[in-house]
């Protein structure tokens, strides 16, 4: 019970990417480390929004470069 309480809930929900979850469990292959680790929905959650939230900076950022070249 440790084992999945620590890859889902201690790494994983806090953005330890799965990789490093798996060496510090000792796993070889990630599959081993699936199926201990769980990706919970409120993390999707997270996860889209911080998504969400770099395009639209890109996007502002993105569109000031516009503004500057068209004003010179």
């Amino acid at each position: 019970m440790a084992r999945h309480t620590f890859a889902t809930t201690v790494t994983l929900s806090n953005g330890v990417p799965i990789e490093t979850v798996s060496k510090l469990l000792g796993h070889t292959k990630i599959a081993t480390t699936q199926i201990y680790a769980r990706v919970l929905e409120n993390k999707i959650s997270a996860d889209m929004n911080t998504l969400k939230d770099d395009l639209l900076n890109k996007e502002k950022e993105a569109e000031k470069k516009k503004n500057l070249n068209s004003s010179s």
